[in-house]
């Protein structure tokens, strides 16, 4: 994912989330193939990976709508044309206003509209945050936006959030990060009543800073499946189905999973290659090396959902390979499908806090 800005610096208009009972930037447009307005110039790799993601995930009955320059080569999918770009290394609010007809304030547009039922970029993770608060809005009740990943587990996928909008954040917030993270376990995971656990230095739940002795006390208390603290060495081992925590804490842990899990899967393979004997050996590992792989690698999913948007948004990893984006593209029509949008809206009007940003 791309740089992150403090939700204290976005655009003009963006805090405000209207009255209840407002229909959702994209909800109910999905009827037959999904559109996802699909960011071409997001990303390390952009356009070409970007293009290629979007080519595999149309054969399965998506509807991938590229937003990117004119004469951009898009082997047949739709080009909405536009001519500026937000870089990676923008500062992100500013951008979003600076350039109205970037690709991906274009694209967060044409779900406010109604033109496309998601967006999805692998660019600037700040300004997804800023462009979505902007022209999406926050669903009412929604206090702070937050970034949900699906990680691998021994036990299956769990959901990891925040992990990486907000990097400060109170107790009340993580109360709602939980609540929408256990929507999106049901809604997308297939997990049935699921298990609630907040990232903490120690399961008693006296352990942490006070962030964290704040959550444990509202979570305790906040009708979820909350089983208390969980520790970051438990996260691949299945701590729970919905991990929660601070976007500073998160994305930390995230990236320290990513990168564990890139490094022993490459060592693994150089060490196999080294000698005779292990090519041999890897001969006959080989089908369960490449189940492992498939199960481990960060490209199963290929992207994040920005839960608590009135549309919604999928963020890539900056470094998003084809395969990443075409996971990242079926994730995002999944949630169209699944309204996660709509279901996230109706099941949190019950909980809303008065508490404001």
């Amino acid at each position: 994912m791309g740089n992150t800005d403090s939700e204290s610096r976005v655009p003009p208009g963006a805090r405000g989330d209207g009255g209840a009972g407002l229909r959702p930037a994209g909800a109910g447009a999905g009827q037959g193939r999904p559109r996802i307005a699909v960011d071409a110039l997001g990303g390390d790799r952009a356009p070409d990976e970007i293009v290629a993601g979007a080519l595999d995930a149309a054969a399965d009955g998506i509807r991938p709508i590229l937003f990117g320059p004119a004469g951009l080569e898009t082997g047949g999918l739709e080009l909405v044309e536009t001519t500026q770009v937000i870089d990676m290394h923008e500062k992100p609010s500013e951008a979003v206003r600076a350039k109205p007809d970037s690709s991906l304030v274009a694209a967060h547009r044409a779900v406010a509209e109604g033109r496309a039922d998601a967006v999805l970029s692998a660019g600037n993770t700040g300004a997804m945050l800023a462009a979505g608060l902007l022209h999406l809005r926050r669903l009412p009740g929604v206090l702070r936006p937050a970034i949900a990943v699906p990680i691998p587990t021994q036990k299956g996928p769990s959901v990891l959030l925040d992990a990486g909008a907000n990097a400060d954040a109170r107790a009340e917030h993580l109360l709602q990060f939980a609540h929408m993270g256990a929507i999106f376990a049901e809604e997308i995971l297939d997990l049935a009543r699921p298990e609630v656990r907040l990232l903490s230095i120690g399961e008693e739940p006296e352990k942490g800073n006070q962030l964290t002795l704040e959550a444990h006390a509202l979570l305790a208390a906040g009708g979820l499946g909350f089983a208390g603290n969980a520790e970051s060495r438990d996260l691949l081992a299945g701590a729970a189905d919905v991990v929660v925590c601070d976007g500073f804490t998160g994305n930390i842990a995230l990236k320290l999973l990513e990168g564990t899990i890139k490094t022993i899967l490459d060592s693994l393979r150089a060490e196999i290659a080294a000698t005779t004997r292990g090519r041999l050996g890897g001969l006959l590992i080989r089908p369960a090396a490449r189940r492992l792989r498939t199960r481990l690698d960060p490209d199963t999913y290929g992207g994040a959902y920005l839960l608590g948007l009135r549309g919604l948004s999928v963020i890539a990893h900056g470094n998003s390979s084809r395969d990443a984006i075409a996971n990242a593209i079926r994730l995002a029509a999944r949630g169209v499908e699944h309204d996660v949008t709509g279901r996230l809206a109706s099941r949190l009007h019950e909980r809303r806090s008065p508490a404001t940003v």
